[in-house]
């Protein structure tokens, strides 16, 4: 029986962008523009600016750009800057189903890689599109299965995608790119301690399957190999990190239809910089609050019925979720989350801030923010959130969101995409700039030299 890695590798080989069904295309040019908006945004931060310097320790005077800096570092180091700076606001894209973070990696990877050799705007096309469909098919083996025992699926699966991404620009055939594949399940890592004290280890993530993608592609290449059963082999992936007899491990789910469904079609634009899953809730709180006029000081409790599988996430120790310690920290409260929402009427670029945590009529309201777990809620594969708001004044105000906005049931506008790429990037570009980055990037497919983006993302003075 063929190994599942090369039966990834023969599909990547032969894969052309002529394959790419349209919105594929269309979907993955608007990928590349939100990640390095997220990419600049992210690097003004405190941990932007941490993981930018260490990188310039580790990995100096190479030939990649950091986005926005026109600093230089080696191959590995600038698209590790690049993608952890993108999932810094926790606002990047996500399959809905694996809770995947698969686009930071792909677009930081294949953007370094093409300043490395001639890669055209087509090619980077290609190359984000597969990897993207590599890290939601395996991350959909055993959906909701890695977060209830602490790993995060970006840190386990990402480095897949990442790494027939690489494999591909480097022209890697289909043996090699198994070997790849093989190698880089020996780096697949990522825990989520860090939910519990609000530290950032999580961002560093992202950055982290774009390092190990690349450096598993390169290894390969020059001749180090890796077992090809890696995800379905006795000690796999899933074998080591889904150990119960009775848990969910779908092998159907890595290649079966590959070329003809894309998985990737299920990923959905985030409109608020928060875990992915408490999405619905904010729309239908701020639902409420626009069209009824309700304010923090209005409401007496908010209940949120919930999916079982989102409480150790989201809902639960109730004290860390009321309380978050940090901004980082209050990305994965609904009862925070929702008080801040409620607090200021809106979840932009620049919510989470560490003084916001401190506000006590924030606390206050998150405190008044209950959850109970529906068993008629959706597994993983569908966000659906619903609050039911008690005024001071006793009345019962409801709205229900069925399906996140940004996922495929329920689409984010592309006007909503490019206006999020205009407020993300101007936190280090002119409108003249953004504009020249904005135009490249929807003409993608017809760049000669895909190299050439890096270059629009550092303001020309």
């Amino acid at each position: 029986m063929t190994a599942l890695a090369s039966e990834i590798g023969n599909w990547v080989s032969e894969l052309t962008f002529e394959d790419l069904p349209g919105d594929v295309v269309a979907a993955t040019r608007l990928r590349v523009l939100d990640v390095i908006g997220l990419s600049l945004a992210g690097a003004g931060t405190g941990f932007g600016r941490s993981v930018r310097n260490a990188a310039a320790a580790m990995f100096p005077n190479g030939p990649c750009r950091v986005w926005g800096t026109g600093e230089r570092l080696g191959v590995t180091g600038a698209p590790f800057v690049n993608a952890a700076a993108a999932q810094a606001l926790e606002y990047d894209d996500t399959h809905v189903e694996s809770i995947v973070h698969m686009s930071s990696p792909a677009v930081a990877a294949a953007l370094a890689l093409s300043e490395t050799a001639p890669a055209s705007g087509r090619d980077v096309i290609t190359a984000v599109a597969l990897g993207n469909e590599i890290s939601c098919r395996v991350g959909s083996v055993s959906p909701g299965e890695l977060h209830k025992r602490g790993f995060h699926p970006t840190g386990l699966f990402a480095p897949f995608g990442v790494a027939y991404l690489a494999g591909r620009m480097l022209g890697l055939d289909t043996d090699t790119l198994s070997a790849a594949s093989g190698i880089v399940g020996s780096f697949a890592a990522g825990i989520l301690e860090c939910w519990v004290d609000g530290t950032e280890s999580k961002f560093l993530h992202s950055g982290w399957a774009a390092q190990s993608g690349i450096a598993a592609a390169f290894l390969a290449r020059e001749g180090a190999t890796g077992p090809p059963a890696v995800l379905e082999g006795r000690f796999g992936l899933f074998a080591s990190h889904v150990q119960d007899a009775g848990a969910r491990r779908d092998f159907d789910r890595v290649a079966g239809g590959l070329g003809r469904e894309w998985e990737s079609r299920n990923a959905a634009f985030k409109p608020y910089p928060a875990a992915h899953v408490l999405h619905p809730y904010i729309d239908a709180l701020l639902r409420l609050r626009r069209d009824m006029g309700i304010e923090a000081a209005d409401v007496a409790a908010i209940d949120c019925p919930v999916a079982e599988y989102i409480v150790p996430i989201v809902c639960e120790p109730v004290a860390e979720k009321q309380a978050p310690r940090t901004g980082a920290h209050g990305r994965v409260c609904l009862q925070y989350t929702l008080a801040e929402a409620l607090h200021f009427g809106e979840l932009g670029r620049d919510a989470y801030r560490d003084d916001h945590v401190r506000i006590p009529e924030i606390l206050g309201l998150a405190r008044r923010v209950r959850y109970h777990v529906d068993p008629d809620y959706p597994g993983p594969g569908r966000f659906k959130g619903a609050v039911t708001v008690t005024t001071t004044d006793g009345r019962r105000l409801e709205a229900v969101e069925e399906f996140n906005r940004g996922s495929r049931q329920n689409p984010m506008t592309e006007d909503a995409i490019l206006a999020k790429f205009e407020d993300n990037a101007g936190a280090r570009l002119s409108p003249a700039a953004r504009r020249r980055l904005l135009d490249a990037v929807l003409g993608l497919e017809r760049l000669d030299d895909a190299g050439a983006l890096a270059e629009m993302t550092v303001e020309n003075r």
